[in-house]
């Protein structure tokens, strides 16, 4: 990476840590197990739907050996509104099933370990070992990091392992755990799909603006 670049992500970087001082995952959770199974349901729907849920879900089932024993065709209905919601049932009930046989009923703090639970690929398992273990074990990449890392010129693929990949490359470890979560709040605030916000985006002086029309 060439000076002039380095400077560039330095810049971005030091505005979102002044618009974002305290960017942390949006989830509601109190332990390594309500963000994992938060996670899972978050897919193809929004945190704010997901916490309507988890409200509620959280008073009920406390441990995950009580997300193991649930009866499944009552937890799809609770979980029913966060969409895809048979799928995302059996695979929450299936992880925490896992984690007790194979991990004495604790979330597993490694890529390989969570990655072998069902519903959980490098994005949620990066959630999970970013946000609870402190762990910078990768980029977080949903929807939103996907496309500001495209409009802000950190990449030009589509896939989000190589998302993550170059990613990882140009932003300093150190900063991986935060930058994610400052992203998304910045994709969620500002850098809209459709409208994105670029004459009030602090950031627009180091982007450039890769795909915006």
């Amino acid at each position: 990476m060439s000076s002039t670049e380095q400077k560039r992500v330095e810049a971005i970087l030091e505005e979102l840590h002044r618009l974002y001082p305290d960017a942390d995952c949006a989830l509601n959770h109190s332990n390594a197990h309500e963000l994992l199974f938060a996670t899972i349901m978050s897919a193809q729907t929004t945190d704010v739907n997901v916490n309507k849920v988890t409200d509620e879900l959280f008073r009920k089932y406390r441990t995950v050996q009580d997300y193991a024993e649930a009866d499944l065709d009552t937890f799809m209905e609770e979980i029913r509104s966060t969409g895809f919601f048979r799928n995302k049932a059996k695979n929450v009930v299936g992880a925490a099933n896992m984690i007790m046989d194979d991990h004495d009923g604790a979330v597993p703090d490694s890529m390989d370990d969570l990655v072998r639970l069902p519903g959980v690929a490098r994005k949620t398992a990066n959630v999970v070992l970013g946000t609870w273990f402190g762990q910078a074990s990768g980029f977080v990449v949903d929807t939103h990091v996907k496309r500001l890392a495209n409009r802000l010129g950190f990449t030009e693929q589509k896939d989000p392992v190589k998302v993550e990949r170059d990613l990882m490359e140009q932003i300093p470890e150190s900063e991986w755990i935060f930058a994610g979560h400052a992203i998304i709040l910045h994709g969620r605030a500002v850098c809209d799909a459709k409208k994105p916000l670029c004459d009030a985006c602090t950031l627009r002086p180091h982007c450039p603006r890769n795909g915006v029309e």
